[in-house]
């Protein structure tokens, strides 16, 4: 007898998110089990139900998956489900709350196609939220030095704080991190001007950059938006963009992508990780873990 792969689709919002739950069905998973409203101090009694109905190799055909658009409820649901479990006893757990993670890691992987990240100064507009925390980190991860902007500098410090002790980051991390939120245009145009990358992460419907920004930055090697609601975060830039020259016959001009240019990538690693969490019982996927499978995804 086959034992099926059931994925637990564990969610901090009430209802479960269609979008994950297909794609963990487009993923080759049996069985989806999808649990609304998951707070991390109920979900001990779930996550036992899982482990002790498998046991030895069994164990690795059942994992679970944890979302929902409080990307900070859903960290603190990750953190509960692994404390649940029992040394060896266990089961593979991912964590991609509001595509948080694969979309950060299809963002970074795409940069690195035409630029090397290790040594270049890399911008991150509306760097504070969960998704702008991910980027910076696996920028700086590589060796960028990662300007991380927000309208507040308190805010932007304590995103910085939060990137190095929340996601997991090696040594040295803190001093590639640099927290900015410039008053003036003088300090916004010298930040800018910086940057061989840049990556806009904010609100949906806000432009962080416009285009004639965009187009005064002679240093500037890639720049993607990741705001798919009009109006675009990176004025100039289309929804479809990807690996596009912003101006057309011009060897120094920017390569570009838009959030739908880097969707491909983001699908491709998403269908990859629900996939791996059944390749053994021990799997923790989150930023790094997610990231290396993008790569992968990459060929």
């Amino acid at each position: 007898m086959v034992t099926e792969k059931v994925l637990l689709q564990m969610d901090v919002d009430e209802h479960p998110s269609s979008f994950d739950s297909i794609v963990g069905i487009d993923s080759g998973v049996d069985r989806l089990l999808r649990y609304g409203s998951v707070e991390a101090s109920g979900v001990e009694s779930l996550v036992h139900g899982a482990m002790f109905t498998r046991g030895g190799d069994d164990l690795k055909n059942t994992a679970i998956f944890v979302g929902g658009n409080d990307v900070n409820q859903a960290e603190e649901l990750f953190g509960a489900i692994q404390k649940a479990f029992f040394g060896p006893v266990r089961v593979s757990v991912m964590l991609d709350a509001s595509g948080c993670n694969t979309t950060a890691s299809a963002a970074v992987a795409s940069l690195t196609k035409h630029m090397t990240l290790e040594g270049s100064t890399c911008v991150v507009l509306g760097g504070t939220g969960p998704v702008g925390r991910r980027v910076a980190h696996l920028m700086s991860r590589q060796g960028a030095h990662v300007i991380v902007t927000s309208r507040s500098l308190a805010r932007a410090e304590s995103a910085c704080e939060d990137i190095v002790k929340g996601i997991g980051a090696g040594g040295g991390e803190r001093d590639r991190l640099e927290a900015a939120a410039p008053e003036t245009e003088e300090a916004r145009s010298a930040m800018l001007g910086r940057a061989d990358a840049i990556v806009a992460c904010g609100a949906a419907g806000v432009e962080l950059l416009s285009a004639e920004e965009l187009n005064s930055l002679q240093n500037l090697k890639v720049a993607i938006d990741l705001n798919a609601v009009p109006p675009a975060g990176i004025g100039g830039i289309e929804t479809f963009d990807k690996a596009k020259q912003l101006r057309e016959g011009d060897e120094q001009s920017p390569t570009v992508y838009g959030p739908i240019g880097v969707g491909g990538l983001k699908m491709r690693a998403h269908k990859a990780a629900v996939a791996k969490l059944f390749e053994q019982n021990d799997l923790v996927l989150d930023a790094n873990e997610i990231y290396d499978l993008t790569i992968e995804q990459m060929g």
